[in-house]
């Protein structure tokens, strides 16, 4: 434990990239296989950068595909175990917007797009995020084919959060998202799952 930090305060920086890897604010991404794959190439540049996992998600106004807020997995750097690329990028969005609730009056629908299906905890913050979309790449099988815990999801999921307004497409640029996965785990990255044994 490190009893230098207050216990008051939670730290929360995004790697320096990656405000660099953003589009100028007036760039659209009109087809959804744009947005993708600018979600993907993030998850490439976390890799790169040595800064996270190999997930990246990014929230987009639904009609325009024009980018709010990017993130990427931040777990080992932060050394938070929920600082998931989806948990960021809804955060961010939520503070841009003043509100915790992105569907409320007022505001575009808005969509997350995200380079993989979301474990169980991400799946869970859908419904209290007020998204309106959910976009996904790679597929929990593909994430659990390299070695990460995905977590207890319900068989039929995507129905669960249609019924609550929030529409589902999947396997967008699949290969493609796919391949950064299997990229980070030939290069050895930490499939930091808990309960792996005691630290030293």
């Amino acid at each position: 434990m490190n009893k230098a930090l207050p216990q008051t305060v939670i730290t929360l920086s995004l790697p320096p990239w990656l405000e660099r890897a953003l589009p100028p604010p007036d760039r659209a991404f009109p087809a959804v296989e744009d947005r993708m794959r600018f979600v993907i190439g993030l998850a490439q540049q976390n890799i790169a950068a040595g800064t996270g996992g190999p997930f990246a998600a990014a929230v987009f106004h639904g009609g325009t595909g024009r980018l709010i807020t990017a993130g990427v997995n931040l777990v080992i750097s932060l050394n938070s175990s929920i600082a998931h690329a989806e948990i960021i990028a809804i955060m961010l969005a939520q503070q841009r917007a003043g509100t915790y609730d992105l569907g409320g009056g007022g505001l575009p629908p808005l969509e997350l797009v995200s380079s993989t299906e979301p474990c169980a905890m991400c799946l869970g913050a859908l419904p209290w995020s007020g998204v309106r979309r959910l976009v996904c790449g790679a597929t929990g099988e593909d994430v659990a084919g390299i070695g990460f815990d995905e977590g207890a999801k319900p068989p039929g999921w995507q129905r669960e959060l249609e019924e609550r307004g929030i529409a589902v497409v999947q396997n967008v640029c699949r290969a493609e998202a796919a391949a950064v996965l299997r990229r980070y785990a030939d290069q050895g990255g930490i499939i930091y799952n808990a309960r792996q044994g005691e630290r030293p």
